[in-house]
């Protein structure tokens, strides 16, 4: 059976990379901080060839590649080496190409009828997004009876704070977030402080 990145760690964090050169230094500090599954999001041109760093240079990392909206990108996410793939929603289009990829992945939901529709198709793991804006940890802790096989990873609006209420959730197996990526520490390539928040985030429970 192939890796869950939900089983991995209790955060998944949600990396923006707009330089290339950053990705491995970063990727490392995260995985040496307890977070191997590092989703980086197909938001800026650097993406996909950080993504190809990140799996050619940093041991122990498990690369995804997450804003995932097209077919073209699950395929070039694939091709760049990445081993899953999250998606903030999910159509019949982009579903079929996740599957085509042979990857895993996270589609994204935020109503209990996208939840039953991917269900349908077999899919037991995914990502509820926005999170905070969708109802947050009472509306997933009102999901775990009535669909008790599908685990969620919660992502968007998450802080340290808060993650701890999600993680305490039977169906929640991990929260995505950036918090352990300031955009000072990132700009200033502040690895050190990245490390020591990846840590403190890896510690999370619920």
């Amino acid at each position: 059976m192939s890796t869950s990145a939900l089983d991995l760690a209790p955060v998944i964090p949600v990396v923006i990379v707009d330089d290339v050169e950053s990705a491995v230094p970063l990727a490392r500090a995260l995985v040496a901080g307890g977070l191997p599954a590092v989703e980086v999001t197909l938001r800026t041109p650097a993406a996909l060839g950080a993504i190809e760093r990140i799996v050619a240079e940093v041991e122990g990392a498990f690369v995804g590649a997450g804003t995932v909206l097209t077919p073209d990108q699950a395929k070039a996410a694939a091709d760049a080496g990445a081993r899953f793939l999250v998606t903030p929603g999910c159509t019949e289009t982009l579903y079929g190409a996740l599957v085509d990829t042979g990857l895993s992945f996270l589609p994204g939901t935020s109503t209990v009828s996208e939840v039953l529709r991917l269900r349908e198709l077999g899919v037991r793991e995914m990502k509820f997004f926005p999170a905070e804006a969708s109802g947050g940890a009472p509306y997933l802790k009102s999901l775990a009876s009535p669909v008790p096989d599908v685990r969620f990873c919660p992502t968007g609006g998450i802080t340290p704070a808060s993650a701890p209420t999600y993680l305490a959730l039977p169906n929640v197996a991990c929260v995505g977030g950036s918090w352990m990526l300031p955009a000072d520490a990132v700009a200033s390539r502040d690895w050190a402080r990245v490390e020591k928040l990846a840590r403190e985030a890896s510690g999370l429970r619920g």
